[in-house]
């Protein structure tokens, strides 16, 4: 099977901290896949590798390809991956309207570039996925002035304007309250059952849906354990990672982690 990422033997360092050192990971492509860890697991590091904002060591025999590629241009990629992100959502200045938000998906950046004028094409575009998203009537709204599920239902929408098949999300329902991180929950299962394919980055066990069919645990900057769900997310395996013991519970597909 094709991977749409396939890391081999990467050595990252942020700064003088060595995260990763020969790190190796693959993730099939159309496999609903949680990438699952603790703070300092080195999450958003492998991020950022994904993304092209950390490189890693160059060694003969290291490696990291999406879709089979180790070169990419930012514009062709978003059309196959898009994120959504803690970092991202705090780029967005807090004058920015909502459907600029969106737009700003086809260019990559935060907020529509200086002078350019959004075509209909754009507006019908952005219009589209707002109504698919249900917040068509937020569109003149401030992103300031918005809630935080508000700006994360947008950022999602900047990230489906390009159609791409995979979302990358990372901790999507972080700092929502339980009615909106039940609402945005649904709204990722509601894009999954439509094909999307979800790579969920996180440390939060509720946050990984039903559909999610493969989980990876991250630790210290390494893969402690990979495979099916239901196989990954036992008491023994959860209280290896967090370093605590840890009770588990399931409701309706859901887990939660309840103290040992």
């Amino acid at each position: 099977m094709a991977n749409l990422i396939e890391i081999k033997n990467a050595t990252v360092y942020r700064g003088q901290n060595c995260v990763f050192d020969r790190f190796s990971l693959a993730i099939p492509l159309n496999c609903n896949t949680a990438i699952l860890g603790p703070n300092g697991a080195g999450k958003s590091t492998l991020l950022k590798l994904l993304f092209r904002e950390l490189y890693s060591v160059y060694q003969d025999d290291s490696y990291v390809r999406i879709l089979g590629e180790e070169q990419w241009n930012v514009w062709d990629l978003r059309a196959h991956i898009g994120i959504v992100s803690h970092d991202l959502q705090q780029q967005y200045l807090g004058t920015v309207l909502g459907r600029n938000v969106i737009v700003s998906g086809l260019y990559s950046s935060v907020d529509t570039p200086f002078l350019h004028q959004v075509s209909s094409e754009e507006r019908q575009k952005a219009l589209q996925v707002m109504q698919t998203l249900g917040i068509s009537e937020l569109q003149n709204r401030m992103y300031g002035e918005m809630s935080t599920g508000e700006q994360r239902r947008f950022l999602l929408g900047r990230a489906l304007i390009s159609d791409p098949d995979t979302l990358v999300l990372d901790e999507p329902t972080s700092g929502l309250d339980l009615k909106a991180c039940f609402h945005y929950l649904d709204t990722i299962r509601s894009l999954m059952r439509r094909g999307k394919v979800v790579i969920l980055v996180t440390h939060h066990i509720h946050e990984i849906p039903p559909e999610i069919a493969r989980v990876i645990l991250l630790k210290d900057g390494a893969v402690l354990a990979d495979g099916d769900k239901s196989a990954m997310l036992t008491e023994k395996n959860l209280s290896h990672l967090f370093d605590t013991r840890i009770r588990l519970a399931q409701a309706n597909g859901f887990y939660q982690a309840l103290p040992g």
